[in-house]
């Protein structure tokens, strides 16, 4: 909800061209619905991204393969509905390649390569050749894999900001080659919780190993999570790169080159 009230406000106050927005947990923690899907494109998102949650909400499965701005990681193995990556226009006539890929450590269901997943979708699509701006949402776990996957595409693409963890890290970063970089842009949700659920049960699990109920969704005040970057226009790579932090738990920041 906090998305909805608020990105509107940011798209018109920023000028932002394009916004990509990782809808996996929206449906109450619990994958995604075809109606919060498309109130997300109303409320000003471009592209929805999602991870290892996609297929939660069943319906999601039938709603895919329809939806051009809804992306699955492009790494499910060949058959599965919908899309991994596509090609947009922004709002100020850039084609902006975004991909979806999921880690492989620690993660389930374990999927394909997401390096040689990568290595497709930007021989299918190069940098300066059929997109003016590349963004990779890669969805995991380990800080060392996604690591080494942004130095893996660098130069490549404008962009790799990482998903899943939830809490968002501090080591925005342009690197050598010019791709932005970050390793969790964290969750829009309420951080008075564990990792947007409340307290109570994933406590007692930690305590007692046995489940007492189901996880539910912390719905105290909400903080706003991001990552802003400023693209060349001529060589397709990130200029600047920023966090993007507003709600009452954690510090608030927006990015100096919005202002």
């Amino acid at each position: 909800m906090a998305v909805y009230e608020q990105l509107p406000g940011l798209r018109s106050d920023f000028n932002l061209d394009f916004v990509i927005v990782n809808g996996e947990n929206a449906a109450g923690g619990f994958g995604i619905t075809e109606e919060i899907f498309h109130t997300t494109l109303e409320a000003g998102a471009d592209v929805v991204t999602t991870g290892n949650h996609v297929w939660n909400q069943r319906e999601a499965l039938e709603f895919a393969p329809r939806e051009e701005r809804f992306l699955r990681p492009a790494n499910f193995p060949k058959g599965t509905p919908g899309r991994g990556s596509g090609v947009y226009v922004a709002k100020n006539g850039a084609r902006v390649m975004v991909s979806n890929i999921m880690g492989r450590l620690f993660m389930q269901p374990e999927l394909d390569d997401p390096f040689q997943s990568a290595e497709a979708e930007l021989e299918a699509c190069p940098l300066g050749v059929q997109a003016d701006a590349i963004v990779i949402d890669f969805h995991a776990e380990a800080t060392s894999e996604k690591s080494c996957f942004a130095h893996f595409v660098d130069g490549r693409v404008s962009l790799v900001v990482g998903t899943h963890t939830h809490q968002p890290t501090a080591d925005h970063q342009i690197l050598t080659g010019g791709t932005g970089f970050l390793s969790d842009a964290g969750m829009c949700g309420d951080y008075d919780s564990s990792i947007g659920m409340n307290w109570d049960e994933p406590l007692n699990r930690f305590l007692s190993k046995v489940p007492k109920g189901r996880f539910e969704a912390a719905n105290g005040p909400a903080t706003i999570c991001g990552l802003g970057v400023e693209i060349s226009d001529r060589t397709g790579l990130a200029e600047k790169i920023a966090p993007l932090r507003l709600g009452p738990r954690l510090e608030e920041t927006v990015p100096a080159f919005w202002k």
